[in-house]
């Protein structure tokens, strides 16, 4: 495994943003597909409900609502910002980067190191590892990590392996230099023979000329080459096998036990596949909180939006120590170890906000 160490740097806030737009399975999809399916899918996932971007709502809109709440909250000076990296696998354009875009909405300074991250499952883990090695290597002292998808604008609607699966959400995480600070560890891992597992075939430039139409595909859907394909299978049984390996090695690696740490948090793929991992891991469900019910799968925000929907209201406020693995698309997985204080964790919030003036003129 590629593990790091980081010293003299925390996770100083987390916020997350959902779409006021909130849908319920079976109010949607049961005229479509019928009740009974509906029901075995959400018995199977655990997804009951998520909430949908507006047709102009894009991720970074979601991440950018996020991020101004938890810098007015910190009461941060935006110049102190040295780093921003926005990890989505839907970006505002395809040229330029989206954290660009969201460099100028937040108004940071030119002394700011601004890029995305093209991941999704696993891209929470992985953003924090290159924030943490930009920072642990420079001068800078303050960073955001933005996270945000809105994956349900790249599916078929009729795909029924996943239009009822996933749900939109943006996340910012800020991390500051703290002398003193618990070290945080990572662990990360990748496996590109996996890259079609979970794949959307067109719209970039490798299949330029693809067309619209909507076809019947060997699973029984209907999509084109511009929608999101997942081969359930080999998804699951890399899930099942990768993701709780790679967890049991970095605790025998730390010398660390379930009993060590507060939290297990997953990216929130599927129930089946948490209780499988809590299983294979040993962590108690207990200490490994499902938040997709409400939210679906969010992709790269599961992490930040579990630790919201767990902690955001400051019931349970105090230190805690933090075990996060995220796995999927790439394929790619990782695993970090983080004590967080969760007063820093703030309410999600909803939002329909969205930024006008993103469009060029063609003058």
């Amino acid at each position: 495994m590629i593990k790091s160490t980081f010293e003299n740097i925390k996770i100083s806030g987390i916020t997350c943003a959902v779409p006021t737009t909130k849908e319920i399975l079976l109010e949607k999809y049961a005229p479509l597909f019928g009740k009974e399916t509906v029901q075995k899918f959400s018995n199977m996932t655990g997804v009951v409900s998520r909430h949908i971007a507006l047709k102009e709502q894009t991720a970074s809109d979601l991440a950018y609502a996020a991020a101004k709440k938890l810098v007015e909250y910190k009461n941060i000076e935006r110049s102190s910002i040295g780093i921003l990296i926005f990890v989505t696998q839907t970006p505002d354009y395809r040229i330029p980067s989206t954290a660009c875009v969201l460099h100028h909405r937040l108004g940071l300074s030119k002394d700011c190191v601004a890029f995305d991250i093209n991941l999704g499952c696993s891209g929470y883990v992985y953003g924090l590892q290159t924030i943490l090695s930009l920072m642990h290597s420079s001068n800078i002292k303050k960073g955001l990590l933005l996270v945000g998808d809105t994956s349900n604008k790249g599916i078929a609607p009729e795909d029924k392996s996943s239009c009822m699966l996933f749900g939109d959400a943006g996340a910012a995480t800020l991390l500051e230099k703290s002398p003193g600070s618990p070290n945080i560890h990572t662990a990360m891992r990748t496996d590109g023979n996996g890259y079609k597992a979970i794949i959307i075939p067109a719209g970039a430039y490798r299949n330029i000329d693809a067309s619209k139409k909507m076809t019947l595909w060997g699973d029984g859907n209907f999509r084109s080459d511009y929608d999101l394909y997942m081969n359930g299978t080999d998804v699951f049984n890399f899930s099942i096998s990768e993701a709780p390996k790679l967890i049991n090695e970095f605790m025998i690696e730390e010398n660390t036990s379930v009993d060590d740490y507060d939290m297990l948090i997953l990216h929130q793929a599927n129930e089946f596949i948490l209780k499988q991992l809590m299983k294979r891991t040993k962590f108690p469900k207990e200490k490994t909180p499902i938040s997709m019910d409400r939210y679906g799968n969010t992709s790269v925000t599961s992490i930040p939006l579990t630790l919201a929907d767990k902690y955001g209201n400051h019931f349970d406020d105090g230190m805690k120590n933090i075990l996060m693995c995220g796995f999927g698309v790439g394929l790619s997985w990782g695993v970090v170890s983080a004590k967080i204080n969760t007063g820093d964790i703030l309410p999600i919030i909803e939002t329909n906000d969205y930024f006008t003036g993103g469009n060029v003129a063609h003058d």
